[in-house]
């Protein structure tokens, strides 16, 4: 008989995400952002993650200003259309409260796709002849006292099989969770993800544990009906949360489209430090869990985020650029 993963967000979150962790989302910028999950390791008091922020968003940036990360790997932080830099992420970072690697958007998910196949390192030349390779933003002095950090950002050499060729060699992340939220996925661990899977096979395989917050749980049997829509098999995940709109403010495909107001709020209010810290009470710290969130944004609202079928989106949720 199948295992039943399915549990609770306080549960998942509290089983397998613990201080000092290394943790990668899912998703991209604003489109499938675990939400839900973030809120709850900032409730619990999470401290001292790094975190793998490849296309990250909201997500990362709120645990970033609420002080939950020690350091971000860095290749983009912005929740696209809205907030063209993070501002948390980009107010620590100026202000040294948090250590920061920076690679590019091609290299870091080459890492991470690296380390899902079990590599140590990945030879690569996309960073040669520039400042991504010349400088750390991570001292290896500080790299010796930290057991989570390679000692290196990287190595310069040559290429064993053309010496006269000169390669990059990266270390692979040594993840220890990965949370994902998708469209589907069954009590024992099946994934389905409808649209872009973007990033998220390579996380969910490169870490030891796998959260999965989902919008509607289905039987296996009828994931199985057609396992060439299916992406990650059960034996990968470890807990499976049915959350719907757990992705909110960003979009799920099929589902819900960007919540507009939200996003350009969140903009307004990461901008100084007491906004945020209202930001952080209102939405996070005085709504103890997902269900009492939703009931904060409303039916209405949340209905009126429901894409058009045959159409994919919500029209009048599409957003502006950053002024």
């Amino acid at each position: 008989m199948a295992e039943n993963k399915v549990t609770t967000l306080k549960e998942a979150i509290r089983s397998f995400v613990h201080s000092g962790d290394c943790i990668v989302f899912g998703g991209n910028t604003t489109n499938r952002k675990p939400y839900a999950a973030v809120h709850e390791i900032i409730r619990q008091g999470i401290k001292d993650l790094y975190i793998i922020g490849m296309c990250a968003g909201g997500d990362s940036d709120m645990l970033i200003g609420a002080g939950s990360c020690k350091a971000y790997i860095n290749a983009y932080c912005a929740n696209s259309g809205y907030t063209n830099v993070c501002r948390r992420y980009k107010k620590y970072i100026q202000e040294g409260k948090v250590l920061v690697e920076d690679y590019t958007l091609d290299v870091l998910p080459t890492m991470v796709h690296a380390a899902a196949l079990g590599l140590p390192f990945v030879p690569l030349k996309n960073m040669l002849g520039s400042d991504l390779a010349n400088k750390w933003g991570i001292p290896e002095n500080i790299r010796e006292k930290d057991s989570k950090l390679h000692r290196k950002k990287l190595i310069i050499d040559r290429n064993p099989f053309r010496p006269d060729e000169v390669v990059c060699l990266v270390p692979t992340p040594e993840i220890d969770v990965a949370i994902l939220h998708v469209q589907k996925a069954s009590p024992d661990g099946i994934v389905r993800i409808e649209g872009g899977l973007l990033y998220d096979l390579d996380c969910a395989m490169a870490a030891k544990h796998l959260i999965i917050t989902c919008e509607e749980l289905v039987e296996s049997e009828e994931l199985r009906r057609e396992p060439h829509y299916n992406q990650i098999p059960s034996i990968v995940t470890d807990a499976v949360v049915v959350v719907p709109f757990g992705a909110h403010p960003s979009q799920v495909f099929n589902y819900y489209d960007y919540d507009r107001e939200f996003l350009m709020m969140y903009d307004k209010m990461t901008r100084d430090d007491e906004s945020f810290d209202e930001f952080l009470k209102e939405w996070v710290f005085d709504v103890k869990d997902h269900e009492q969130y939703l009931e904060k944004l409303g039916i209405s609202r949340l209905m009126d985020l429901r894409v058009i079928k045959g159409l994919g989106y919500v029209p009048s949720a599409k957003g502006r650029v950053q002024e």
